[in-house]
């Protein structure tokens, strides 16, 4: 499979701790780029803001009316020529999640930048059969960046 000429991943951090480490961070999010375009078969743009659950909320707020903190929230900025989108993350639910989940919070937090790059890509999960299609997705994605299933073999969110 073919890496599209064009892949560009930014990576910002804001207000917050980036467990695992930001260079790290950085550095699998340009592999989960790279792999994403390959597969989607175009170029793409991602822009990634790690951020707290204060901004998190915030954003969630502003923007789709829910006032609560979130763990990914992805806005498309464009699909064609160039799939272009900003995700943004919230390590402070990465943690919390992780903590309750029994694995490591930058597994969490991975999860979160492939999930939202799904949503990119016109994955959803709102119905079982969709949720089900993107958990595979999810999984395909983190085993290219090393990182095992992150829901292991819980049924109620395959």
């Amino acid at each position: 499979m073919s890496v599209p000429d064009s892949v560009s991943v930014e990576v910002s951090v804001h207000d917050t701790r980036v467990p695992g480490g930001a260079r790290r961070l950085k550095a699998d999010l340009r592999k989960l780029g790279a792999h994403v375009a390959g597969r989607a078969r175009r170029p793409l743009e991602l822009s990634f803001a790690v951020i707290n659950d204060a901004r998190m909320q915030a954003v969630n707020r502003d923007t789709l009316g829910h006032d609560y903190p979130t763990d990914v929230l992805s806005f498309p900025m464009a699909e064609e020529p160039v799939l272009m989108g900003e995700i943004l993350l919230s390590a402070d639910t990465a943690r919390r999640e992780a903590a309750e989940r029994g694995h490591p919070a930058y597994d969490e937090l991975l999860l979160y930048a492939v999930h939202g790059v799904l949503h990119l890509l016109g994955y959803d999960d709102h119905d079982p059969a969709a949720r089900r299609r993107m958990r595979r997705a999810e999984r395909a994605a983190l085993a290219a960046l090393g990182v095992p299933p992150v829901f292991g073999g819980r049924r109620s969110n395959e």
